[in-house]
């Protein structure tokens, strides 16, 4: 039996853009994709944690060290600059093992995005 279980997690960041003209996505620093182990293109759900907004999109490698956190397309009118979201993957996997998986959780600085 395969489940759905938490792969990664960004916990409260701040949201630093909003580009209603772009096709769609989540820019996201490459520091914290890197930290969270979540891969450009991956689906992600975004939840706001100011609006109680949910949706799903993908993300996209924005400038490393940046703190670039941005909306783009459709998903951009579901916050505003400076709201704070969670950013949250999934992964299937076998039963057994998803019993001693452990997830990749990071805590940056909501003030910056970093992970000092």
């Amino acid at each position: 039996m395969q489940i759905q279980v938490l792969k990664s997690k960004i916990h409260r960041v701040k949201v630093t853009g909003a580009d209603l003209n772009y096709i769609g996505s989540i820019t996201i620093d490459e520091t914290l994709l890197e930290a969270s182990n979540i891969i450009e293109g991956e689906k992600v759900s975004i939840v706001n944690i100011n609006n109680g907004e949910r949706f799903e999109t993908y993300a996209i490698k924005g400038a490393k060290n940046s703190g670039e956190i941005t909306l783009n397309g459709p998903a951009a009118r579901k916050v505003q600059k400076d709201d704070v979201i969670i950013i949250i993957s999934y992964a299937s996997m076998d039963f057994e093992e998803a019993k001693t998986f452990k997830p990749w959780i990071i805590f940056p600085n909501e003030k910056d995005n970093s992970l000092t």
